[in-house]
């Protein structure tokens, strides 16, 4: 995190506000996030499987932070942008970068061999070193190298002839050192293997070699202990793992492409190639062959990571599903489904739906869309997909929908990252099936999630509307938590039929009756109901704000709300991650408090509540409080009308969590996060084990 300042109370204009100490590197708090889930991993009171996959969760959102967040510091030192609004320059920052990243995997690392896997193998599973294996594992696993491993591997003598390959991103490969000469006579000096992403990473031994049902060996020491049959007639006196991970974000000028399908398909192509951002080394690498490497990708020293174990350690996450042990990961559960009496159509005719994921079952919502591809009453669907995974059942009923004879349109955001091939291919999918889709507004990332039924109930149309905060993907639905409204509310349904239609045509700004929505009303939305609360206190009314999201880095909504603070406004923001704003600051920031809460399922839920002296707003949404959601990307925040429904949306996701002492982080003024504790004598109280214990039963 930023280094410690002096905070100077108390900050009473605007200007002020824009003081840099009272901001946090985004960059830099998205990094600490990752300490907060390998917490999880070190916690013993965690099943032992789940703590693994903890650590593998922590190893790959590394991955993805230098693919992503890293590379984006190092285009700002290139091309000279100016910093942000915590004013360090990019180079400071990427040095800050690399002594926080290098204490992250040293801790991975320390976890990994210190904790993790001797647990497992006082559990019987077992991750067998090359100085473990006895004699009839290691012919066993010669004859498997041979057989299964050799035949695909294209070892690559460096030499004029031959120079460096092409490292593919976040592959593994091995860098040998030989002595000798081959069959031509040419000297041995160095060579690279690579693994193809064909091999597996995790080998699992047959019990009748092992003597155990869960032994495992890495791929990574497979290819080291038996590289030297790869040279024959020479010496190996080194070999040695490493990996790059390089830049993954992809720019495409929208102004200039004329077919963004066919431009994105074309980058695609080469994003494995992008710009090295980091390299992992194994840490008994010799110095020289490290320079050759740095040198061969064009990294400097602060990109270099010694690694004490496997290079791609979140690989190890392969164990969590070969290994079926119910006892060591979290008890299974079952969502609560709803009443299937009647008709979805007939249900929310009478009254709106919320679902709350993953305690509520995600099938409403794939049965919302299965029911209207059949309903001969339904004359049109239109819905928009961000992320909905490969195999997606809302794409077959889609599909389904087109082929009864619907008008179906479909807006599928291509640019959804690490999700753009799956998008092409179910678009396609799509397009074959005679749906209209639509590749969201040049410019914006379509980031809402809308799903709206036109329906004819006698001599009337009838518009029904699913609206949520997480993506339309089964997957994801038992894994993070969101919330979902189904409503048939009239002015509801024709705010979604005007955004689609906004989305799909070239209409004009418009003007909703319920919903906010970016880039147009949603940013200045938000920071009229801060104010709000602000006249309040400074009117000697309570003034309250509750938040929760993913993320927060807008600076007007970080400096409205210090001065809400400063007016006295009490205010709770619930952060899984990155948070720019510095709270605890006196005469500032004193009455923000600012938690993140890690455990069981990823927090994905957002949702908005400004107290409004006892007649509250409260908006659930797609939009997180950065500045890309709220100025760059087409979001949507919608009001739950229902009193009762809203109710529970409070209870639940909000004031649940700020009653969490048991995964609950809170933000310290210095930037650093302490684990709530149960004080006092109050009862230990984890928010998702209280909603799964409520609602599932």
């Amino acid at each position: 995190m930023n280094a410690q300042v002096d905070l100077q109370p108390p900050h009473t204009d605007q200007e002020a506000l824009r003081d840099p100490a009272l901001y946090f590197n985004r960059e830099l708090s998205q990094l600490d996030f990752n300490f907060r889930v390998l917490a999880q991993a070190q916690d013993a009171q965690v099943p032992l499987l789940e703590r693994l996959r903890y650590l593998c969760i922590s190893c790959t959102n590394l991955d993805e932070f230098f693919e992503i967040r890293a590379a984006t510091v190092r285009h700002a030192q290139d091309f000279g942008i100016v910093p942000a609004q915590d004013g360090l320059a990019p180079a400071t920052v990427l040095k800050q970068i690399h002594d926080r990243a290098a204490s992250l995997v040293d801790a991975q690392y320390r976890c990994w061999n210190e904790a993790l896997r001797p647990a497992l193998n006082e559990a019987g599973i077992r991750v067998l070193g090359r100085n473990t294996w006895d004699a009839k594992q290691a012919r066993w696993l010669r004859a498997y190298f041979r057989d299964e491993i050799m035949p695909v591997l294209s070892p690559l003598g460096l030499d004029p002839a031959h120079p460096f390959p092409k490292i593919l991103n976040k592959s593994l490969n091995i860098v040998v050192v030989l002595e000798g000469k081959d069959a031509f006579g040419r000297a041995g000096h160095l060579a690279i293997v690579r693994a193809p992403r064909s091999l597996s990473r995790i080998i699992q031994l047959p019990q009748e070699v092992s003597g155990g049902d869960n032994d495992f060996v890495l791929l990574s020491s497979v290819l080291s202990a038996f590289v030297e049959e790869l040279f024959p007639g020479m010496d190996v006196k080194g070999a040695y793992q490493f990996r790059v991970t390089r830049n993954s974000e992809l720019i495409l000028d929208e102004d200039e492409v004329e077919n963004l399908a066919l431009a994105l398909r074309d980058e695609l192509v080469g994003r494995g190639y992008l710009r090295a951002m980091r390299l992992e080394i194994a840490e008994d690498c010799p110095a020289p062959i490290v320079r050759m490497l740095l040198e061969n990708f064009d990294l400097p020293e602060n990109a270099v990571y010694r690694i004490n174990g496997p290079v791609n350690l979140n690989r190890v996450i392969q164990i969590y599903d070969l290994v079926q042990r119910a006892d060591l990961k979290f008890a299974p559960f079952q969502p609560r489904l709803m009443s299937s009496s009647e008709s979805i159509f007939e249900r929310v005719s009478a009254s709106d739906v919320m679902l709350h994921h993953p305690y509520d079952s995600f099938v409403p919502v794939l049965e919302l869309v299965k029911q209207a591809a059949s309903d001969p009453g339904v004359l049109a669907i239109k819905q928009t997909l961000y992320r909905t995974g490969r195999e997606s059942q809302i794409v077959e009923h889609l599909v389904q929908a087109a082929r009864n004879g619907k008008d179906v349109t479909v807006v599928v955001e291509l640019r959804a990252r690490f999700d753009e091939e799956a998008n092409l291919a179910f678009a396609d999918r799509l397009q074959e099936a005679g749906v209209q889709v639509v590749y969201g507004v040049v410019g914006y990332k379509t980031h809402a999630k809308m799903l709206l039924i036109v329906r004819r109930e006698g001599r009337k149309l009838r518009r029904y509307v699913h609206m949520g905060t997480g993506n339309y993907h089964s997957g994801t639905a038992r894994a993070y938590t969101d919330i979902s409204l189904i409503t048939a509310d009239p002015d509801i349904g024709s705010d979604v039929h005007q955004i689609f239609q906004q989305i799909s045509g070239l209409a004009p700004a418009i003007k909703l009756k319920r919903l906010l929505q970016s880039p147009f009303t949603l940013h200045a939305g938000v920071l009229e109901r801060i104010e709000r609360e602000t006249q309040h206190a400074r009117n000697g009314k309570p003034g309250r704000i509750i938040a929760k999201m993913n993320a927060l880095n807008e600076p007007q909504v970080i400096r409205a709300l210090y001065t809400a603070s400063q007016a006295g406004v009490q205010i709770d923001l619930i952060v899984r991650g990155a948070c720019t704003l510095r709270p605890g600051v006196p005469g500032v920031s004193d009455n923000i408090r600012v938690r993140s809460i890690v455990g069981r399922f990823l927090e994905h839920s957002r949702v908005y509540w400004f107290g409004n002296v006892g007649e509250p707003d409260l908006f659930c949404t797609s939009a997180d409080w950065l500045e890309r959601n709220l100025l760059r990307r087409v979001e949507t925040a919608f009001p739950v009308l229902d009193p009762e429904l809203a109710q529970r949306v409070y209870d639940e996701a909000l004031d649940n969590y700020l009653a969490d002492n048991l995964n609950a982080w809170e933000l310290q003024a210095d930037g650093s996060y302490r684990k709530l504790e149960p004080q006092d004598g109050a009862p230990p109280h984890s928010a998702q084990t209280a909603l799964l214990n409520r609602i599932c039963g």
